[in-house]
């Protein structure tokens, strides 16, 4: 297992016909996430061969039109859909007062729960948890109320070395207490440190998406040693007088943040439609920080359990 990310839309402000607004698919441990919902989103979930029904919660980040004109259309479609299942939405407070108006004035109130949880912290807070993933809020320097999100995976068991087991004449009874990290017996009694028969787990994957936002240096210690960090990287650096108006990044902003926050791989995104070629935002950003990667539409990234090897773009 590990983490698997589907770029549905990583432009900014206006839908065009190669190039949707925000909406990203993230797949950590079989866990499915659907993080922002720009216009566009279930047609670009179609076109990935997503299954609508494997997504039970969606986060926006904050209440700019390209970030969430598509939860619109898409709740219906799991309305249509047959869809019984509750769908647990997180975003700013707001939220579900545009949602649920919609719903009342269309009379088209859904068949499955809506369950809403409103953000309105300025600081750092744990929001979901399950028996794998957690994910917390990542306060961000925008024109209005914005957080990125943080997916973490929680830690692995220890990974038994059976042939180590044997010549320690542990018994299998003990197995699972060593791969938690306690100390064991052998046959006769006496004890047996677990990391003389387990190895280390693989290391834990995490993911940050930050858009959108200026440059925000509190942001690093918030995501120290993340596996991967999405940024935003709205401009170039010869408009990045542009960014103090605008609240937005440019691509060296995005790198500098990586490097502050000694991430492992950095994914841009969020790209102004002013610029005819990506190329460029990653010449400048890798002057910066070394592993360096595009979001493009309909790119798929993957990072397998450990995460510190190489993230795969397929």
């Amino acid at each position: 297992m590990g983490l698997t990310l589907h770029i549905l839309g990583c432009h900014s402000a206006t839908p065009k016909a190669d190039a949707q607004p925000s909406a990203q698919l993230l797949d950590i441990d079989g866990h499915m996430f659907l993080i922002d919902c720009g216009e566009g989103t279930q047609v670009a979930l179609r076109k990935n061969k997503i299954k609508f029904a494997r997504i039970k919660q969606i986060f926006i980040s904050h209440l700019h039109g390209d970030h969430y004109f598509g939860l619109f259309g898409l709740i219906g479609t799991f309305n249509l859909l047959g869809r019984t299942e509750p769908l647990d939405i997180f975003g700013p407070t707001g939220l579900k007062e545009i949602i649920l108006m919609s719903l009342k004035i269309g009379a088209s109130w859904t068949k499955f729960p809506l369950r809403f949880h409103e953000l309105n912290q300025n600081e750092s807070a744990l929001i979901f948890e399950d028996e794998k993933v957690t994910v917390r809020t990542l306060p961000l320097d925008h024109r209005i109320y914005t957080n990125g999100f943080l997916f973490e995976q929680k830690p692995k068991p220890r990974i038994l070395n059976p042939q180590a087991a044997r010549e320690f004449e542990v018994s299998s009874a003990y197995f699972n207490k060593a791969k938690q990290g306690h100390w064991v017996q052998d046959n006769a009694g006496n004890p047996v440190d677990f990391r003389a028969i387990t190895h280390d787990p693989p290391k834990q994957i995490s993911y940050a998406y930050c858009s959108d936002t200026a440059f925000y240096p509190p942001l690093a210690q918030l995501i120290k040693g993340v596996t991967l960090l999405y940024h935003e990287s709205t401009f170039l650096s010869q408009h990045e007088d542009l960014c103090g108006a605008t609240k937005h990044s440019t691509a060296v902003q995005a790198a500098e943040m990586g490097q502050k926050a000694k991430a492992k791989f950095l994914l841009l995104g969020h790209y102004s439609g002013r610029y005819k070629s990506l190329a460029d935002f990653k010449i400048e950003a890798t002057k910066v920080f070394p592993q360096v990667y595009l979001a493009r539409e309909n790119a798929v990234f993957t990072l397998e359990d450990g995460g510190v090897s190489e993230l795969t773009e397929i």
